[in-house]
Parts: structure tokens; C-alpha cells; sequence
């Protein structure tokens, strides 16, 4: 537990969000409407890869109620590579690059007028091979973006990354034990539940306005005013509320699209992603093939580790840098290379999926190091324990500060899940996952009402209860129960820059802004108060909401300094702003789960797991077991059915729901959770983030579990009937 004693931070308030949710009074992006609205439609390719020959939109200008086309060359001025390539991820400009690619689009008075003109565009192409795979798109036999280079040449690998530590070669001849394996995994969704949506209004003699669903709407005016070639200033981006996004919705799909045909138009348009978009068209989550070797003495002391890692950029972005920094994170290793590669492949930009990278590389680490457990017969917890990194140890992330993998592991060991006997065809896995945690820039605006009531802004956008977080932090600092804080989500033009909710970097790094700016109103309510009084400030303590004049007893509180602050100074309010550094509180993950097999069929079902984290301090314990238990569900979903099935056109075969299969209730235990608290020394209030970490051990855990249920290794998720019996057969 947190040394520190808290009044409200640890408790289990009402989120202020939750009525108008569940009653459906919340606008989500699709609600925002506005007077002679337009819908604006995209055209979507039927080929994976083709060079644009022409367009033709002539006919469906003609229409009657189409009011605006656009098409790539309105984008020309994006030149190729950087925010050029999320230009064209977009809208094709010279190349399709995947199937369902948006190559024009139109706003109409009507969706049906607006179908209408769609079918009337004619795009010649020049049909290309489209490039699905890794492996293939590694041989750069076929080039996607010509003028991405590598030595000199037109290439597929868009980055590459390489760390390294003492002598691979040398710690490898120390151990007495290798294990050498090759895991793949499938492109994925993320899952969020509500489509991309956005209203977009130009206004050429002032401000332009734009609502959208968003991880960031910072971010997204930024990019939207270059496209666009507008200033920031120009633009005022509203923030949505958002029906899932998990990493999804961090970049532009459609909101240029839709400002263009509001400034060509001059009426607001409206665009909304169908599913099938999403699934085709919205960035997923990237497919990866990784190797790894890693060897240990007898005495179970892991002497050396080499991976190989390869992540799929879609035609743009990618996680590679993640599972670089991921890949044996949780170890104390003398003798380390790791080397990643990010590959364009023939899919939509990849975005973020929870722990971007992570996941896929913990996969790989967690199951050489199972196969070696079991070679060296060693418990798994105590060769972890053994090899763990603690406070001090340096590796290729750094020196760690103080951290809560230890803590993690042994909480995890006296379990009464890890003492619990498995029973026929069961196996059980431990995995340890590592995220650095993000920071970067965010800011926080606090606001005095006459009542002693307080109003917090801030640009992060709230995907999981980070409102009622920043408002216990807040009310933490004033002294004031969390009921009278209100916490609100500010557009562009009403407070400090805020950069994405991603990379669980909102209560650590907006915390952290949130709660400067308390106690600078606090600071501010101490002055008014010990002027009153005739006396410095520093002569004046905050206990419990209140001035205390320490040398008389005298005590004023908040409600009655707010009283009186219009003739002592005039109204009452803190700002702060700052730019924190990624990593400095990092957050360790130790799951175990249990599967069960059925020997006949190949089907596997989860029967116990439980999810153990160090969330540095647990600000609203809700949130923070939600996203642990929310994590764990998404990864045993990737682990066991979730993939992206393509055909040889490069079309994918199950773009919906009911054909790519999510975890449902019934498929699932109770998903039990541990949280750790070893604060991060650096926050000041001990928080180090929690919403990537859980994602990060459970395809390791629910594959190890597998695979020791069944008594083969499983190295390609999902974790499908037909590829466990396959396995299973093999083994004879």
C-alpha cells in the first residue's frame, strides 16, 4: 500500500459522466449536429494496392443536392513522407495502398444523394500485387512508397531500432540452457464499439469548428490546420465523448476530408465511419513475427537474450519501438541484442493498440522463458524473482528508480490462484509485462466559484474515468469533498495545450498539471486569507479546506475566502502547464491464467485468471481494477479467437463483429485483480498510469497456459481450436 494517508485519493466515488451514459444523454460524435448540415460520404477502393490513373467526377457534381467532391489532388500540397503519408492514409492521392482505401469523397443534402454520387465517380486504376505479409514485404520485391529509402534504394522498412548490452556471443556460451523460438501474430482491432465521427464547419471570416471523437483533440487540430493549410489558431476543435478507442483514435481518419468539403460547400458536414470502414479502413492493430534466444545457467540466472523483431506499419506509423523497449524489460540481464524492424505492408495505417508493440514482443519473451523454466524445472515466479529488476538495475531501458516488479511477482505467489491445484487437460502460465508510461505535455486551468465549489479543466480527453481522477487529485489538494470539484474536458480554445490520452500518460501527466494548479489556488486562498488577518502567508497553514492563522487558531474556508474574493482580489483561479518526461514512473504486470483444453476439439476455455499491477497509487480504485480486468479481457480476446482474415485480393473476410469475434461474458471467469502500490516518486501523489500494462502479459499467459495444458508450444495466436488440435496432432 501507499505510505502516504489519504482523505479521498483510494476511495470509490460516482464518476460524474456515468448518468448521462447510461441514460443516453451523453454526445458522442455522431450527435453533433448543426442547421443545412451536409453528410459527407467517401468513396472506398475495391483493389489492395493500384496506381490512380484518373477520377472522374464530373457526373456526380451534376447531381442534384451534391454540394462538394474532393479527391486526393485537393492534398497535393502534402508531400509525400511524414504527416504527407497520414494525407494519404486519408484519401489516396497517387496509390491505393489497401482495400477500402478512400480515393474521393462527397457531401450532399442527403446519405442516400450522397450514395448517389459516390456511384457516379469513375476511377481508372493500374492494378498492383498487393504485399500482405511480412515476409514478403521484407524481399522489397514489390515498393509501396517509392520514396521511402533504405541504403540508398526504395524499401519497405520504415525503421529500425537496435539496442544493445555487454556480449551476446559470450553470455550465450555461458549458459548451460537455450531456448530458441519463432512467434507470429495476426492484425488485429482494437474493438472500440463506436465508429470514427466528426462535424466539420469552415468559416472563412473567422474561427472554423470541428467535433470529433478523439484520443486528443489537441493533436487533431494540429494536424487537420496543416492539412488544410490553416494556423492553429484558425481552428477550435470540440472533443466528443468517446464509445471506445483503446489507441484506435489517436490520428486523423476523416476530419480533413470533412473540413475541405465544409470550406468547398460552405455548410457544415457531418462524416460517419459504417463498420465495415472501420474494419477495412480504420488503423489496426499490427500483425508481428519476432525471434527470440535466450539462455540461462542451471541455477536458473539468465545469462543472455537476442530478439529479432518485426511489426507490420500498415503504410504508415507502428509500434516497433514499443516491443523494442518491452521485449525482456521485466529482466536483469548482462548480455542483451535486440534489433526491430517497422514494414509497410498493403493495410491501413497502423495505429496504437494498448501498449502498442508490447504485447506481441511479451509473447515471445514470456514463452522462450516458460520453455526455459520447465527445461531448467524451476518454479516460474521464483526464476523471475531470481532475475527480476529492481531499484538501481541498469538495462537497455535505462536505470530503473524505484519499481514494483518484485512486489508484483510475490503478491502473485501468494495467491490463493497460483496455490490452487490444476485439475485434467489444465495448464497454467505466469507472464510479466513492462510499460515505460507516457508523459509529454498537458495542462490544467482550476477555476473558484463564490461558493467554494471548483471547476477543473484540462485537454485530456476522459476515455476511462480520468475526469473523477483529476477531480479526487484536485479535491485531494484543496481539502474539499470530490462532489464539489467538477471536472470538465475544455475544447482548443479554452485551455492550455493537452496532448493525447494515450500511452497511459493522462493521470500521470495531467495529474501532475491538475494538481500544481491546486496548489497554486491554494497558495492564492492562504495570501487573501492572511491579508485579512494582518499577517504574512507563511504564517498561514491549509489543514482540511481551511486557512489556519497558526499563531491565534483562527481558521477560514474555502467556502468563506470564495465568499469574499471579489473585494480581496478578485476571483480566484490556477493554471499550469508543463512538458513531463516519458518513463520515469514505469509500470510492471505479473498475470495467471488458466486454460483448459478439450484433447478432441482444440477448444480452449479460460477457467481462472488474475491480473497483479503496480499502479504506483490507485486514485479511483474502480478505474484503475476496470482497466486491469478491461486489459486482460482484450488480451485473452487477441490471444484466443481475434485476427484479420485476408484474401488473396488483400480484402479482408470478417470486417464486422459477428465474423471477428470479441470475448463475450460467457467466454470469460471472473477476471481477479491484485492492485500493488509502490508510488513513483516522481508524481506527487505516487501515480505511474495503468491503462497499457494490463494488456501486455495476457497473450504470453493465456498461449503459455495452452501450451502447458497441452504439452507443445504454442508460438502463432490465436490460440484457435483448429490450431491447438493441429498442434495437439503433431504431438501424436
Amino acid at each position: 500500500m501507499s505510505k502516504t494517508e489519504y482523505n479521498i485519493i483510494g476511495q470509490r466515488p460516482a464518476r460524474p459522466d456515468a448518468i448521462e451514459k447510461v441514460t443516453g444523454q451523453a454526445n458522442f460524435g455522431a450527435d453533433f449536429t448543426l442547421p443545412r448540415m451536409l453528410h459527407g460520404k467517401a468513396l472506398r477502393s475495391d483493389y489492395a494496392h493500384a496506381r490512380i490513373i484518373s477520377i472522374d467526377t464530373s457526373a456526380a457534381e451534376k447531381i442534384d443536392g451534391v454540394k462538394a467532391v474532393v479527391t486526393g489532388r485537393d492534398f497535393e500540397h502534402m508531400t509525400p513522407g511524414g504527416a504527407g503519408d497520414l494525407t494519404r492514409d486519408n484519401l489516396a492521392i497517387e496509390k491505393v495502398l489497401y482495400h477500402g482505401h478512400a480515393v474521393a469523397a462527397v457531401a450532399a443534402i442527403s446519405q442516400a444523394i450522397a450514395e448517389q454520387a459516390l456511384s457516379a465517380i469513375k476511377v481508372e486504376y493500374e492494378e498492383l500485387p498487393p504485399v500482405m505479409t511480412l515476409d514478403e514485404a521484407m524481399q522489397d520485391a514489390v515498393i509501396l512508397h517509392e520514396h521511402n529509402l533504405k541504403d540508398g534504394k526504395p524499401s519497405n522498412i520504415r525503421s529500425y531500432e537496435q539496442r544493445s548490452a555487454g556480449n551476446i556471443e559470450q553470455g550465450l556460451a555461458q549458459a548451460d540452457e537455450i531456448v530458441e523460438l519463432e512467434f507470429t501474430t495476426p492484425t488485429v482491432h482494437q474493438g472500440y464499439i463506436e465508429p470514427p465521427a466528426c462535424l466539420a464547419n469552415y468559416n472563412d471570416k473567422g474561427q472554423s469548428s470541428l467535433w470529433s471523437t478523439t484520443q486528443g483533440h489537441f493533436p487533431l487540430r494540429d494536424s487537420v490546420a496543416q492539412m488544410m493549410q490553416m494556423e492553429q489558431s484558425e481552428l477550435r476543435v470540440i472533443p466528443a465523448e468517446v464509445g471506445g478507442a483503446f489507441g484506435g483514435k489517436i490520428a486523423t481518419y476523416q476530419e480533413a476530408i470533412a473540413m475541405l468539403l465544409s470550406k468547398k460547400s460552405g455548410r457544415p458536414v457531418q462524416m460517419r465511419m459504417t463498420r465495415e470502414d472501420v474494419f477495412r479502413t480504420a488503423g489496426p492493430g499490427a500483425g508481428s513475427k519476432i525471434r527470440v534466444k535466450v539462455g540461462a545457467k542451471k541455477d536458473g540466472t539468465l545469462t543472455a537474450v537476442s530478439a529479432w523483431l518485426a511489426y507490420e506499419c500498415g503504410i504508415g506509423g507502428g509500434p516497433m519501438a514499443g516491443g523494442v523497449r518491452a521485449i525482456f524489460a521485466p529482466y536483469d540481464i548482462p548480455n542483451v541484442f535486440v534489433e526491430g524492424y517497422g514494414v509497410y505492408v498493403n493495410k491501413p495505417k497502423v495505429r496504437a493498440y494498448r501498449g502498442p508493440g508490447a504485447p506481441q514482443a511479451v509473447l515471445a519473451a514470456e514463452g522462450a522463458i516458460d520453455e526455459l523454466v520447465q527445461k531448467l524445472g524451476m518454479d516460474p515466479i521464483e526464476f523471475r524473482l531470481k532475475n527480476a529488476v529492481r531499484e538501481g538495475t541498469e538495462s537497455h531501458n535505462g536505470i530503473f528508480r524505484k519499481i514494483g516488479l518484485v512486489e508484483c511477482l510475490e503478491a502473485a505467489q501468494q495467491s490463493e490462484h497460483y496455490k490452487t491445484p490444476l485439475k485434467a487437460n489444465q495448464g497454467r502460465a505466469v507472464s510479466a509485462g513492462f510499460w515505460h508510461n507516457g508523459a509529454g505535455v498537458s495542462s490544467a486551468s482550476l477555476h473558484m466559484y463564490s461558493d467554494g465549489t471548483a471547476e477543473l479543466a484540462t485537454g485530456s480527453v476522459d476515455l476511462s474515468g480520468t475526469r473523477i481522477a483529476l477531480a479526487m487529485m484536485t479535491a485531494e489538494e484543496l481539502g474539499i469533498p470530490v462532489s464539489q470539484v467538477s471536472s470538465i474536458v475544455a475544447d482548443t480554445s479554452s485551455v492550455g495545450f493537452g496532448g493525447n490520452s494515450a500511452g497511459s500518460r493522462t493521470i500521470n501527466a495531467t495529474g501532475q498539471a491538475a494538481v500544481e494548479a491546486s496548489r497554486d489556488v491554494v497558495e492564492q486562498m492562504k495570501q487573501r486569507a492572511a491579508s485579512g488577518w494582518n499577517v504574512v502567508s507563511d504564517q498561514v497553514a491549509w489543514e482540511d479546506g481551511a486557512a489556519v492563522n497558526q499563531a491565534t487558531g483562527e481558521r477560514l474556508t474555502v467556502a468563506e475566502i470564495c465568499r469574499t474574493a471579489d473585494g480581496t482580489g478578485g476571483p480566484i483561479g490556477g493554471r499550469y502547464s508543463h512538458s513531463a518526461v516519458a518513463g520515469l514512473g514505469p509500470s510492471f504486470a505479473v498475470h495467471i491464467c488458466d486454460a483448459e483444453v478439450d484433447p478432441d476439439t482444440g477448444k480452449v476455455s479460460i477457467v481462472r485468471y488474475t491480473a497483479v499491477q503496480d499502479a504506483g497509487t490507485a486514485i479511483h480504485r474502480d478505474a484503475v481494477e476496470g482497466q486491469m480486468q478491461g486489459g486482460a479481457v482484450q488480451g485473452i480476446g487477441w490471444a484466443m479467437n481475434e485476427e484479420f482474415v485476408y484474401n488473396d485480393r488483400g480484402a479482408i473476410e470478417n470486417p464486422g463483429f459477428l465474423d471477428y469475434r470479441v470475448p463475450l461474458a460467457s467466454d470469460l471467469p471472473m477476471i481477479e485483480t491484485i492492485v500493488v502500490e509502490v508510488p513513483n516518486e516522481l508524481h506527487p501523489h505516487g501515480v505511474r498510469g495503468v491503462g497499457e500494462a494490463p494488456i501486455i502479459p495476457p497473450l504470453a499467459a493465456v498461449a503459455g497456459a495452452v501450451s502447458n495444458a497441452i504439452g507443445v508450444r504454442i508460438t502463432e495466436t490465436p490460440c484457435s481450436p483448429p490450431k491447438v488440435l493441429a498442434a495437439i496432432q503433431q504431438k501424436g
